[in-house]
């Protein structure tokens, strides 16, 4: 595979299914490979014609799970552009990091998001949308690159341990990579319809939501609205959706909260990000008669170990290495051979240091166990990334949305068990002078921590204290803090 959009998307029959699209208004409508292709092909040629865009450029995406945000990432492979997808979740400083990092040529952008790309202070070249398919429309496109496996493609911004998020950079390989876990774990056939419900911006969306699939010729679901339980299970039963992907959060409030039922058209449910709990599992498959099949991967890294169809499932386990694959543990530490991974990332934007990340082995600094088969077991981080609901949230940046409130004095930020989301970030603070703890402030710092970066990393639990436990070099105790919480 040279160039995904022309390999995967243009050869495909053009009145093949791409995608179901359910918008935020309740309207649904599908697209072909055909239509899509000509979308892709239209903004090709309004980036190219209008705004100068030439291949290694990057563009930055603010677009919710719509087809016009997936046109928009097929027009950057095709054109050899690098695309970093954003979530709509993010707030003015996280996108003013993004592009002071990266220096986007241009955005594109739902009007939803208006204001607040406004507000991170880009004043550059901007695509609105909606209104995609009418771009540049009779207008010829430029030519497809010829690409090759190393050329850089995408950006993903990994979730920051001490610092700010690192953007990971992935070539072209990355694409066609896809192919060892479409085929051994989320494994769709042609004609399905697969829905992996993370929203755009995270590296498990664009993998997941079409990638994937359409390497294995099925089609993709859009959603384009917020989460619910009930409205879950009725979408799956109504668009009799065969390959469900969800992050293990959804997974167990679907089994609080509402009625699980048989879901005739389901054949696989796969869950990365954390480990389920049994009860989970078993309310999952006594309701559908399917086991949720859990997977592992990192930002950096792409898909790396996955339970297979057809796997009895080992509760906690999120299965064996990927075939090809080569894992080893190293005091208890999962580390890889970089040349077994076809999806391993090229380096990170601005560090020269990890220009050749593959010349080692690479550490993900997560703890595992391994049982006499070969099934790995997450056991939790080295550093002190908390993963709640599937995301993972550096605490650097908690911290310092903290710190700038007015009444904080000093900050920590730890991670505390959770039944739903297996994790919830905790916040203990010292107040400054003249303030007092009260849920009022508790409340007010929630809110400010939702201002200041992504609604999804604020503190759900918020501890007042005298001073905050150190060592004798005035680093935070933070493993302290993990055990009183």
């Amino acid at each position: 595979m040279g160039n995904f959009a022309v390999d995967v998307v243009e050869r495909a029959p053009s009145r093949r299914l791409a995608i179901v699209e359910l918008a935020r208004d309740g309207a649904r409508r599908e697209w072909s490979f055909g239509q899509l292709a000509r979308a892709a092909r239209g903004l090709a040629a309004h980036l190219h014609g209008e705004h100068g865009v030439r291949r290694g450029d990057t563009i930055l995406t603010l677009v919710g799970n719509r087809p016009d945000w997936v046109a928009t990432m097929i027009a950057c492979f095709r054109q050899g552009y690098v695309v970093l997808p954003c979530n709509e979740q993010l707030r003015a400083k996280d996108l003013a990091l993004r592009i002071a990092v990266c220096r986007p040529c241009v955005v594109v952008c739902d009007v939803r998001n208006a204001d607040v790309l406004r507000e991170s202070g880009w004043s550059g070249p901007t695509v609105w949308l909606p209104g995609l398919a009418d771009l540049r429309v009779g207008v010829e496109p430029p030519p497809p690159a010829d690409l090759s496996p190393l050329d850089r493609c995408l950006i993903t911004f990994t979730s920051g341990t001490a610092g700010a998020p690192k953007a990971a950079v992935h070539g072209q390989r990355y694409l066609a990579g896809q192919r060892l876990q479409a085929e051994h774990w989320l494994a769709p056939r042609r004609g399905d319809v697969v829905w992996c419900t993370a929203a755009s911006g995270w590296s498990k969306s664009a993998r997941n939501a079409f990638i994937a699939p359409w390497i294995r010729g099925a089609a993709a679901l859009l959603h384009d609205a917020r989460f619910d339980p009930a409205e879950r299970l009725e979408l799956l039963e109504r668009e009799k959706v065969n390959v469900l992907c969800m992050a293990p959060t959804e997974y167990r409030v679907i089994a609080k909260r509402a009625t699980l039922r048989p879901l005739s058209s389901l054949r696989g449910i796969v869950a990365a990000g954390e480990a389920l709990n049994p009860d989970v599992l078993r309310a999952w498959q006594e309701a559908t008669g399917l086991q949720i099949r859990d997977g592992y991967g990192q930002t950096e890294t792409g898909q790396l170990t996955g339970m297979a169809p057809g796997t009895e499932v080992r509760p906690g386990s999120m299965g064996p290495a990927l075939p090809g694959v080569a894992l080893t543990i190293d005091d208890g530490e999962l580390v890889v051979d970089p040349a077994t991974v076809p999806t391993f990332f090229l380096g990170y934007v601005g560090d020269p240091a990890s220009r050749d990340p593959t010349a080692q082995p690479w550490r993900t600094g997560d703890r595992v166990a391994q049982d006499e088969d070969g099934f790995l077991f997450f056991e939790g981080r080295t550093d002190d990334v908390i993963i709640s609901a599937g995301y993972r949230i550096g605490p650097f940046e908690v911290e310092s949305a903290l710190v700038a409130h007015e009444a904080v004095a000093e900050a920590a930020v730890v991670a505390a068990r959770d039944d739903e989301r297996g994790a919830v970030v905790r916040a203990v603070v010292v107040l400054r002078d003249g303030f007092a703890p009260s849920a009022d402030l508790a409340r007010a710092l929630q809110e400010h921590v939702k201002q200041q970066t992504a609604p999804y990393k604020y503190p759900r639990r918020v501890d007042f204290a005298a001073e905050l436990p150190k060592t004798a070099s005035g680093k935070v105790r933070r493993a302290l803090l993990r055990e009183q919480g």
